[in-house]
């Protein structure tokens, strides 16, 4: 069977997956530096998780309307695997290197997903397209 049906919608499509991923980073960002929604294991985060959410809540607002995309991405994309090394496959001091058994499944598929996204650029959705910076 031939997919090609969504091939027309590609562009918007790449818009829509830098959005989504924006305020899914977004949404951590601000539960560890908003505190909101309350969750235990943001009540009492360490200096370097303040950072990342600092991160997280600055560049994943800017993935979400699109500006600077390429070098956010980038950043972002860097951060992640940061993350899912330091957080997750040595978080317990002995390597841990499945991401089911670590718990960084999401930090892996957020650090792709970056890298991509700075590779693809932002989408037509974009202030980054709307300034003819895309």
């Amino acid at each position: 069977m031939d997919f090609k049906f969504l091939e027309p919608y590609r562009p918007q499509l790449l818009s829509l997956l830098r959005i989504m991923t924006g305020l899914l980073l977004f949404q951590y960002g601000v539960a560890k530096i908003l505190k909101f929604p309350v969750l235990p294991y943001f009540a009492n985060i360490p200096p370097l998780i303040t950072v990342a959410g600092t991160i997280e809540l600055i560049l994943g607002a800017l993935l979400v309307i699109g500006l600077f995309t390429r070098l956010t991405a980038f950043i972002l994309s860097g951060q992640m695997a940061f993350a899912y090394f330091l957080g997750h496959v040595f978080k317990t001091g002995t390597p841990v290197w499945h991401p089911l058994n670590n718990g960084g499944t999401g930090a892996a598929l957020f650090c792709f997903v970056c890298l991509y996204l700075a590779s693809a650029g932002p989408g037509p959705w974009s202030v980054d397209a709307s300034r003819g910076k895309a």
